[in-house]
């Protein structure tokens, strides 16, 4: 695929969003209150993840689903992806104000739906509503850095987004982990509508007043949620049949292959599952990063708990170090005076990854103890803050305008698909191999080493995320 061209200008924003006191500050006048508020948007979602992967392993067994654990992300995931191929043609024809207070209102929903399940089936139900708001909310974001900003500030403002995770980070886990213990697992969704709901009635007006547009020339992208829906159905389907493993799985697992492989090519751009050179590259790194990475962070909490015999708080304190390792790793690929290339950040960033993954898979050792988890999963995590922020500029630097909502949701979208499938192959090996607490130690093992398996393929197709025409060093 060929560089698109590149704007005839690139230190303005688009209409309306001109700063006048610093044009190279994303604290600006012009921009300060649409920064605040994208930060704090993302500063909540990171409470939320950050406390649910703490409280998950408490809900789980009080609710009676432990074998459904790997459920709780990929519900999230999988209407997560739904959401992310409509928010994205709608943000390129309505501008991204529409989807995102939808989304809001449908994070809402679902954490309140989680707060009160009295089952597990009932709080998988919310995680798909939660899901559906994460997924319409952060492409409507990454629009609106894209229309709002212009490319040199781009790199700053993915910055600040890994910087809201950093406090969620360090305090989140271990607050979620106390709130877990004193006062129950739902507290810990409950606590995030006290954030959410203020900041959102806040936001939505303003955005509104500061008239992001939508672009007349997006294309409406016809039949892109019904492709959605059938990978969302077909990436649930196949872990069903992962987990039951027995005459009926060999009728759903086809039927979910079928599904994928209808559905997935049409909503990434052309040649990404073949890692074409360029934007097709980069989409496909996302996920193979976020798959790896994210699925085996979701393991380490329910590791620590019931092979090491953490409380929820130490579980959850052990993934602190990470929020800086991200944001270090962010803060670096932001830097306006960085001379590396930004697809060789890419590659840098992917080699740090795997690197932290490997390291992390032998805390699953006996004789390794858990507190080494704090340090490895801090360089996994410092490789991702580099990756995220640099995709995420890759995207935009190689979308036209009017394909910045199309391109940024299918840059989620293959975000989503690796979580799901990542994870879902790492509930199938937990399903299948879990004897009982305390003797699963080679479980966790596995799954481990298998997502350091598909980092490292990551790894090497990460070279290949460079445009075909050399753009030199971005910022």
């Amino acid at each position: 695929m060929t560089t698109p061209p590149e704007p005839e200008t690139t230190d303005v924003t688009a209409e309306g969003f001109q700063p006048e006191d610093d044009p190279g500050s994303i604290f600006g006048a012009e921009y300060r209150v649409l920064t605040l508020g994208v930060i704090s948007v993302m500063t909540i979602v990171a409470f939320e993840a950050m406390g649910v992967i703490t409280a998950m392993p408490t809900a789980a067994r009080e609710l009676d689903g432990l074998a459904w654990y790997a459920w709780g992300s990929t519900a999230v995931t999988a209407a997560g992806l739904y959401a992310m191929a409509a928010a994205g043609g709608w943000a390129d024809r309505r501008g991204p104000v529409p989807p995102l207070a939808s989304g809001l209102v449908a994070f809402v929903i679902g954490t309140l739906i989680c707060g009160f399940a009295p089952t597990m089936p009932v709080l998988l139900l919310g995680r798909a509503f939660q899901g559906l708001g994460f997924g319409a909310a952060i492409v409507a974001l990454y629009v609106i850095i894209g229309r709002a900003y212009p490319e040199h500030l781009r790199p700053r403002v993915f910055t600040a987004l890994s910087g809201s995770w950093v406090v969620p980070g360090i305090v989140g886990p271990l607050v979620a982990g106390l709130i877990t213990d004193a006062f129950g697992w739902r507290w810990v969704f409950f606590g995030v509508l006290l954030l959410l709901i203020p900041v959102g009635a806040v936001l939505i007006p303003r955005l509104q007043a500061m008239h992001v547009e939508p672009d007349p020339d997006a294309d409406p992208a016809p039949g892109r949620k019904r492709l959605a829906l059938l990978a969302a159905v077909g990436v649930v389907l196949l872990q069903v049949a992962g987990q039951r493993l027995d005459t009926f799985s060999l009728i759903l697992a086809p039927v979910a292959i079928g599904l994928l492989a209808y559905a997935v090519p049409r909503l990434l751009p052309p040649g990404t599952l073949r890692a074409r050179r360029g934007l097709p590259t980069v989409v496909l790194i996302r996920g193979v990063f976020a798959g790896s990475f994210f699925a085996a962070e979701w393991f380490v909490p329910l590791m620590l708990v019931n092979e090491r015999g953490l409380s929820s708080v130490f579980a959850g304190g052990s993934l602190s170090g990470a929020a800086l390792g991200w944001f270090l790793g962010s803060w670096i690929q932001g830097r306006p005076t960085l001379s590396i290339s930004r697809d060789r950040l890419v590659v840098i960033g992917a080699a740090f990854t795997t690197a932290g993954l490997a390291l992390s898979s032998v805390v699953a050792l006996e004789a390794v103890s858990w507190q080494v988890v704090a340090l490895t999963w801090a360089v996994g995590s410092f490789g991702m803050g580099i990756l995220y922020g640099s995709l995420g500029v890759l995207v935009l630097k190689l979308s036209p305008p009017e394909e910045q909502g199309v391109n940024s949701a299918a840059l989620q979208i293959s975000d989503s698909l690796g979580v799901i499938l990542a994870t879902g192959l790492g509930g199938v090996i937990f399903a299948t191999a879990h004897a009982r607490a305390g003797q699963d130690g080679g479980v966790y093992l596995t799954i481990f080493l298998v997502m350091t398996a598909i980092a490292a393929v990551g790894t090497v197709v990460a070279p290949r995320g460079a445009p075909r025409v050399a753009t030199g060093p971005s910022g």
